[in-house]
């Protein structure tokens, strides 16, 4: 008997296993009548999860924690049997400001305290001429990518929120709104730092594995009481997905993994952009060639097992953020978030 299961995403190339699982018949396999809808913002799609109108999803991990704890929503306890990637993200300013950011830099700009000491000397100029703050915009605010911004800010002795302005943009929206000025960078997901340097508008001034790398990311979220009374269900996604993740990892079907992307009910952005990321080849804008960065991106195996210490970073991130102040039991109901029953 075919079951049938409903299961959210995010347009980022971090939603690959999930459509993997689908497209190229890894849950037909298992039993899986899966059903994808695409979201178009996080809080959205944490919410459709929390009142049951998706059976999993590909869900922030932090989001994930923060809905456990009932931090910033309803209280809903979430678990994640497996991880969806590592790594992934990048911080993609403006062409303007980044060579703004290159004119004050003392250094290398690939170096991460550079970069930031250089944004420092930005804010302190601006200030003193009386010029608004920068604004710099993560696709959530539990997410891996404010945390990232927060420890790139740091080395400059920024903090986000107080030196820097804030903003929430979902992961589609990023681009529109370096494009208006709304926004003076972000970080966010592959393929959007992408996205904004292909569009001419963007250069990208880190990756994510710039600042920390093996990352925790994205997971395969359920409701908590599901892992146990939906186990199979769990049982076959997972293994659909881990299926997914063997497909992903041969280099030899990257273009074609690049198509299932680019379909208009998926990421609806040309191959000519994920494909190269998917190669780890990254655009940079402002005059640079292309990066490699190798693995920038992980989908093998090792990188689905959801760590519990995981949840220790992404804490310290929500501390580091001002979102909470730590306590034992905290600890200990987000790292039972995450749970490696098959591995």
């Amino acid at each position: 008997m075919t079951l049938h299961l409903r299961v959210g995403f995010m347009p980022l190339v971090d939603c690959a296993l999930v459509v993997l699982a689908k497209d190229e018949g890894f849950a037909e396999t298992e039993g899986l009548n899966l059903e994808l809808v695409r979201e178009v913002s996080w809080s959205n799609l944490r919410d459709k999860l929390n009142v049951r109108l998706f059976d999993a999803a590909h869900m922030l991990g932090p989001a994930a924690i923060a809905a456990t704890l009932g931090v910033g929503g309803v209280k809903v306890p979430m678990a994640a049997p497996l991880a969806l990637n590592l790594d992934g993200a990048a911080i993609t300013v403006s062409v303007r400001r980044y060579e703004e950011l290159a004119r004050l830099a003392d250094g290398d700009m690939a170096d991460t305290e550079v970069s930031a000491k250089a944004l420092a000397a930005m804010v302190a100029r601006r200030k003193a001429s009386g010029l608004p703050p920068l604004t710099l915009a993560a696709v959530f605010g539990f997410s891996s990518h404010t945390y990232l911004l927060c420890e790139w800010l740091a080395k400059g002795g920024l903090s986000l929120g107080t030196d820097i302005r804030f903003e929430v943009v979902p992961p589609p929206q990023t681009v529109e709104a370096l494009t208006s000025g709304r926004v003076d960078g972000f970080c966010a997901g592959a393929p959007w730092n992408a996205a904004a340097v292909s569009a001419g508008i963007g250069a990208m001034v880190h990756t994510g594995t710039d600042l920390r790398r093996d990352c925790p990311d994205k997971v395969l979220a359920w409701q908590a009481d599901d892992v146990e009374r939906r186990a199979e269900a769990v049982r076959k996604l997972s293994a659909a997905i881990l299926r997914a993740s063997d497909w992903a990892s041969d280099p030899v079907n990257i273009p074609r993994f690049a198509r299932h992307l680019a379909a208009p009910d998926r990421l609806a952005l040309p191959v000519e952009i994920l494909e190269p990321v998917l190669q780890f080849n990254l655009l940079q804008g402002a005059g640079r060639l292309p990066r490699r960065v190798e693995r920038f991106i992980r989908f093998d195996r090792a990188a689905l097992r959801p760590e519990p210490t995981h949840a220790d970073w992404i804490l310290a991130g929500m501390e580091r953020a001002g979102q909470v102040v730590r306590t034992p039991e905290m600890t200990a109901q987000a790292r039972a978030v995450y749970r490696p029953a098959y591995f």
